[in-house]
């Protein structure tokens, strides 16, 4: 999340911070503005963080000018006199500071969860998506659509652009496409979507959470007490049992999405069509076609579901047929998401470098018949068999890179022993030229060359951006 400017005007006869001592628990791009917002609103805050570097001594002395007490190399203790504790989205919740909040019996809250409570009177409803994939690029599609309605909104949340920003900004929106990891929504208690979407569920974040049942526990809080539609993913069960779960306002339907035709209540594909029978008079007998699949780019499998769910929250606000064909045909992802970098020689060559975990990665596989595969990385614990199970019959060869590379090997050996595999032992900075080369001299006229690491990439680049760059300008000296 961006930090953005955050205004410091505080509503006339706004007291419910006056004050209030606050404790907030790091700094950063959603612990400095979630400071300054209460601190412009009467509170006494005090900033806790575990660093003391540079940067964080450079942060604390921006907040001090302001009169806000910064407490550096220290994000265990509790503040005497705490009455209230907000928190960066990204600390655990079984950090000490949180213990001692807990048995205090105080409120901890995220950044969501102020900019929630912050909302004034006339505050535009949320439309909100999580999901471990998928989420940017569908709140984006969102909002597009939401545009192409005429509607005033802005893609915000976990996207880069501040909810505190969004809510207590000068610009009047008259609804909000909102991104939510699992991390804001565990800080989220009460927190209440207009309507929202669960777009799929795989095993990530799992030594933040603790288990995979919490995990998908944080992810259904986007549910509760929504009030027209919960979305979920036909072909993901664990969604709709989320939804199953959730306790929401009487009349909110559960509306599914699926790449198959779809049944009532439910947005699908017929014939190359993008379908609604959830939101049509008779929705039993009747569909109403609201785009075709070449609307959706790139026409991968996962990406024409990340648009259906799109389309089922922006038709659960009213939007019109039109508008979601048109914000779909508007839409330009955003980099590294399966875009298509060159033609060279006949060979394909894509950069999904986002493709971070092997939930990511399997969909990107899928979307490609004759796959050479560059991948590896930094595994962050995951195991790779279930992905090469069931991607081995696309490779033609694979070209690993990374840290961890040895466990996609080892799984390659076991579900792929027929695959070529091009073991990189290298991490310079010619390692991603040498892969590409690799991956040329294995790859026939129609292949596609997939970079798709289902790692992540800080072993040796700075981030997946950096990675995908590097990918892209080994395949123009190809080219060239």
């Amino acid at each position: 999340m961006g930090s953005g400017q955050v205004t410091s005007s505080v509503p006339e006869g706004f007291s419910e911070f006056q004050g209030k001592h606050v404790t907030v628990a790091g700094l950063g791009v959603s612990g400095i503005p979630a400071a300054k917002v209460l601190h412009a609103r009467g509170a006494i805050v005090t900033v806790v963080n575990d660093g003391d570097d540079a940067r964080a001594r450079e942060q604390a002395a921006e907040l001090e000018a302001l009169g806000i007490t910064v407490r550096l190399g220290d994000g265990a203790t509790l503040p005497n006199g705490t009455e209230l504790v907000v928190t960066a989205p990204g600390w655990k919740p079984d950090k000490p500071l949180f213990e001692a909040a807990r048995e205090a019996g105080l409120e901890i809250w995220g950044d969501v969860e102020l900019a929630w409570r912050l909302r004034g009177p006339d505050a535009a409803p949320w439309l909100a998506v999580t999901g471990t994939n998928g989420k940017t690029t569908t709140v984006q599609m969102l909002a597009s659509i939401l545009k192409a309605a005429g509607l005033r909104t802005a893609a915000v949340g976990n996207i880069g652009v501040s909810l505190l920003d969004a809510v207590l900004g000068e610009e009047h929106y008259d609804v909000l496409a909102v991104e939510l990891s699992s991390y804001q929504l565990h800080w989220a208690p009460s927190l209440r979507a207009h309507s929202a979407a669960v777009l799929n569920l795989a095993p990530d974040h799992l030594d933040w959470h603790g288990s995979m049942e919490a995990y998908a526990r944080d992810k259904g809080r986007i549910y509760e007490g929504n009030r027209v539609a919960c979305v979920y993913n036909v072909a993901d069960k664990a969604t709709e049992d989320l939804v199953r779960e959730a306790d929401v306002e009487e009349g909110c339907r559960a509306i599914g999405f699926t790449l198959g035709t779809p049944g009532p209540s439910q947005l699908g594909v017929v014939e190359g069509i993008l379908v609604d029978r959830a939101f049509v008079e008779n929705r039993h007998k009747n569909a109403q076609e609201l785009a075709e699949v070449a609307d959706v780019h790139p026409p991968a499998p996962h990406n024409i579901a990340n648009a259906l769910a799109a389309a089922a929250l922006a038709r659960a606000f009213g939007v019109p047929p039109k508008a979601v064909r048109d914000g779909l045909r508007n839409f330009t992802p955003d980099a590294h998401r399966i875009a298509h970098v060159a033609h060279v020689d006949g060979v394909a060559y894509v950069d999904d470098s986002k493709a971070t975990n092997t939930h990511a990665a399997e969909a990107s596989l899928a979307a490609y018949e004759s796959i050479v595969w560059i991948a590896g990385g930094l595994a962050k614990g995951a195991t790779f068999d279930e992905l090469v199970a069931k991607s081995a019959k696309r490779l033609r060869g694979a070209v690993l890179i990374g840290a961890d590379r040895a466990l996609i090997r080892q799984a390659l050996a076991r579900h792929a022993p027929e695959v070529p595999v091009v073991d990189l032992d290298r991490t310079d900075t010619g390692a991603m030229l040498a892969a590409v080369q690799e991956a040329q001299r294995l790859a026939v006229e129609g292949d596609t060359v997939l970079l798709a690491p289902a790692c992540a990439s800080m072993d040796m680049f700075a981030n997946y951006n950096k990675r995908g760059d590097a990918f892209a300008e080994a395949v123009r000296e190809l080219g060239a």
